[in-house]
């Protein structure tokens, strides 16, 4: 099992499009991803309701979790994406 913790990036958390952006992701891997609060119980990534209900904000600690062949990639990768600022223009 791979995990891994990180800071959301985004500004304003992980509201509708960095969610979203997140979700498509998650949705592209391999492997199933789980998110969540440490300590609490993680939802599956690719569910953007389930992101969504995180409430997650700018500087919480998400815990990235995934199992399998490309788990550590998938991490990685989703780690990456939840670490910048989404709402910032590229």
């Amino acid at each position: 099992m791979h995990q891994r913790t990180v800071a959301v990036g985004s500004r304003s958390g992980l509201h509708a499009r960095p969610a979203s952006l997140f979700v498509q992701a998650a949705n592209r891997q391999p492997v199933r991803v789980t998110i969540g609060r440490d300590g609490q119980s993680p939802v599956d990534a690719r569910s953007l309701l389930s992101v969504l209900a995180l409430g997650a904000q700018h500087g919480d600690s998400m815990v990235l979790t995934a199992d399998g062949e490309g788990a550590e990639a998938a991490i990685e990768e989703l780690a990456t994406l939840l670490a910048r600022d989404l709402d910032a223009t590229p």
